[in-house]
């Protein structure tokens, strides 16, 4: 049987201090391709937020990759958020460095401290993101897919057990979306790493198969194989 990864039982979760979603299950396993879908507004994000302890867990059990979320001690959440990748629809890259050095700031930062360790290993993931001609570049010198292939690099720089993406296909066209799925899906199959991956796009996850969990009415819950998803939750 597969490791549990990702945990919530009977889970309440916050937005600031409204509960937006009550008595969440969610169980992620290794391996996972798993889509969180919904409205505007249900609490999807949110719970992405509880995952990676940025919002507290407002009742219930939740565990992430064996730290268990309730009363999570704060010194203990940068360890915990070693143990995933985080990817943002809006990229997040510092402006003001090459790619090459926005990947070794965040290495030097998580205690890499050999600078041909660190170079050998930014090397390795942008080879795998396709982007290893470009480690001299400035962000704003990429186009927005090439972006997202760097913010997705970043993300796997310490080979995290799960990447949490938060619409990373959201401000690229349906080409470029193309393509950054074909990189997460190959990351999933051949690394066997977990990927949890909010998106408003229906045609994503027909495309890409997964694990469907829709929020809505402040319930999120697993789609079953035969149920139709309401084209209003998505856009």
């Amino acid at each position: 049987m597969s490791e549990s990864l990702i945990s919530f039982r009977k889970a309440d979760i916050l937005n600031g201090e409204q509960t937006v979603i009550f008595g969440l299950d969610m169980e992620i396993l290794r391996g996972d391709f798993v889509y969180i879908v919904g409205k505007v507004g249900t609490g999807k994000t949110s719970i992405i937020r509880t995952m990676i302890a940025e919002n507290p867990l407002g009742g219930g059990e939740g565990s992430v990759c064996g730290y268990p979320l309730n009363g999570l001690k704060e010194k203990d959440i940068p360890y915990l958020r070693r143990k995933l990748g985080v990817v943002f629809q809006d990229f997040q890259l510092l402006m003001d460095r090459s790619v090459r050095d926005n990947l070794s700031f965040v290495l030097k930062a998580t205690g890499w401290k050999n600078a041909d360790e660190v170079e050998a290993r930014v090397t390795e993931v942008l080879k795998a993101v396709g982007l290893q001609t470009k480690a001299h570049k400035m962000p704003h010198q990429l186009s927005g897919g090439e972006q997202q292939r760097v913010a997705i690099a970043r993300a796997i720089l310490n080979s995290p057990e799960v990447i949490i993406a938060d619409e990373p296909t959201g401000n690229l066209d349906n080409e470029t979306a193309d393509g950054i799925m074909k990189l997460l899906t190959s990351i999933n199959r051949s690394q066997g790493t977990s990927v949890v991956m909010v998106t408003h796009n229906r045609s994503i996850f027909e495309k890409y198969p997964g694990r469907v969990f829709v929020c809505k009415d402040e319930h999120c819950s697993e789609r079953k194989d035969n149920d139709v998803i309401d084209l209003a939750i998505t856009i």
